[in-house]
């Protein structure tokens, strides 16, 4: 009978990664928003007056820095909603069961990496 218990985390671990999650978030969404300004704002950075080689490479540099700024940006939205959907396996109370397994994720795994679905074991498998 006692095989047919969920495993889970309890109420309170829950609640604790919670706060960490809710935290995590709050950087994202603050990294992310630097990220934005960085491109939105780098304008011509004074190159006006310079020699047209120079201009040249600067402009360059700038297509290269805003491409991998837009990469990084898409990165840090996809974390931001990685970590706003294991809030809601939180509320569900299915936060930190691996998805494979059906096993409870490490506590310290989910420290490092708070919207893991998936045990070491699991990870190890694919």
């Amino acid at each position: 009978m006692a095989e047919d218990l969920k495993v889970r985390y309890s109420d309170k671990d829950l609640a604790e990664f919670k706060t960490l999650i809710e935290a995590k978030i709050v950087k994202a969404k603050s990294d992310l928003e630097l990220l934005k300004s960085s491109y939105m704002n780098n304008g011509n950075n004074g190159t006006d007056d310079t020699s047209p080689t120079f201009k040249a490479f600067e402009e360059g540099s700038q297509t290269m820095s805003k491409e991998a700024n837009t990469q990084l940006a898409i990165r840090q939205e996809k974390f931001i909603r990685d970590l706003k959907n294991a809030l809601l396996r939180i509320e569900n109370k299915t936060y930190g069961i691996c998805r494979v397994t059906g096993k409870l994720i490490n506590k310290e795994r989910l420290k490092l990496v708070p919207h893991a679905t998936l045990s070491i074991e699991a990870k190890n498998m694919q």
